[in-house]
């Protein structure tokens, strides 16, 4: 389902050139669940960036479900994340001005969809991660765990069928990052592909396979 040849992207500050990734090869199917672990710095977010379609390599190839997306258009671009990525952070990213079931239906109004079916569905996935009872409150009002909920709820509003999670329990206590993982796992045994980028080792741990990183190169 994604595939990199020789992926390499340098950084330029100034005249100096800073390597984040040296020549990463990687493969991963469709249904798998992948954790891509490592040391900050290490460039397991750039590795994120270009394969999520976020960010353009300074050589080498990014494959999605066969395509090589260095020939696609801006346009086609963000349509592969639209439609085919769903995207959880660290950081939730919630529009704090909006609601939860708001928050989880506005990757569908994006993609032009009415509004009374915009909002069954948020709150189909809401009653999904279990916040059918909070739908209405605002992210100011819900915990750290609750928000992330939320985001994921709305990473799957398209439907995609690739997860890419950036420590996700990055800002959650164990208990509820360990919680979080058991929706991302059963949301792969649906048959999503989940890519889950982690420092934590009993987080990378749950997944399927993992993978280290280690200055800018993938370590089998």
């Amino acid at each position: 389902m994604i595939r990199t040849i020789n992926l390499v992207k340098t950084y330029k500050m100034g005249e100096i050139e800073v390597p984040a990734l040296r020549g990463v090869d990687l493969e991963i199917n469709k249904g798998d669940f992948v954790a891509i672990e490592g040391p900050s710095g290490s460039g397991k977010s750039t590795l994120l960036n270009m394969i999520s379609c976020l960010d353009k390599p300074t050589s080498g190839t990014v494959f999605i479900d066969g395509v090589d997306i260095s020939l696609l258009t801006d346009n086609e671009l963000a349509e592969i994340r639209r439609d085919k990525i769903g995207f959880v952070f660290q950081q939730f990213n919630l529009i704090h001005t909006l609601n939860a079931l708001e928050n989880v239906g506005l990757p569908l109004f994006f993609a032009g969809v009415g509004r009374e079916t915009r909002m069954k569905r948020a709150k189909e996935l809401l009653a999904n991660v279990g916040l059918e009872h909070r739908m209405h409150h605002k992210p100011s009002e819900l915990s750290g765990g609750e928000q992330q909920r939320v985001a994921i709820a709305r990473a799957l509003a398209n439907n995609p069928g690739i997860i890419i999670a950036d420590e996700p329990t990055g800002n959650v206590d164990s208990a509820t990052g360990h919680a979080i993982m058991d929706i991302l796992e059963g949301l792969n045994k649906e048959g999503r592909t989940i890519i889950v980028v982690t420092h934590n080792v009993e987080i990378a741990a749950r997944a399927g396979r993992r993978k280290r990183m280690r200055n800018g190169r993938v370590l089998d």
